[in-house]
């Protein structure tokens, strides 16, 4: 039996694929259920009893984006306390600010590197997401400085 379930909706099959290896890193049992769409992730919490511990979304899909997840889940009386970190390789405050607003419960910026990324999902892990309110001074992973793509 897992210690985690997490969910991870992203239409990058590279980022899922990586974030599947940095899973692998750590030292706990982790169910993980990838969906390369909103609308799989959505179908699948809709009709499989299974409710994840953690849910990280990406921001910018086809389709339905992140925003849009966030909308439908927090409406569901039945998924409106899921944990839902907004994962994402947007870091513009006013994106930041959206996600806390739409219902988010963390914010994350993708990292580069492995070792940040288990970093990351560790410290996820680690949250009493019961007890955990957010607020725009805890909303944003702080952790290891993030080396992104677009500040490399």
């Amino acid at each position: 039996m897992s210690d985690f379930t997490l969910f991870y909706t992203d239409d990058d099959y590279d980022d899922l694929s990586m974030f599947a290896d940095a899973l692998e890193c750590i030292g706990k049992k982790i169910s993980l259920h990838t969906f390369d769409s909103a609308d799989k992730l959505l179908k699948t919490l809709q009709n499989q009893p299974i409710i994840p511990n953690i849910l990280f979304l990406d921001l910018n899909m086809p389709g339905k984006n992140g925003f849009d997840v966030l909308e439908v889940l927090r409406s569901d009386k039945n998924q409106a306390s899921i944990p839902v970190i907004v994962y994402s390789t947007a870091m513009d405050n006013a994106v930041i600010k959206q996600c806390l607003e739409a219902g988010a419960n963390y914010f994350m910026t993708k990292p580069i590197l492995m070792q940040d990324l288990v970093e990351c999902i560790e410290y996820a892990l680690s949250i009493d997401w019961k007890h955990f309110k957010a607020n725009l001074n805890n909303f944003v992973y702080k952790g290891p400085k993030v080396k992104t793509a677009k500040n490399n």
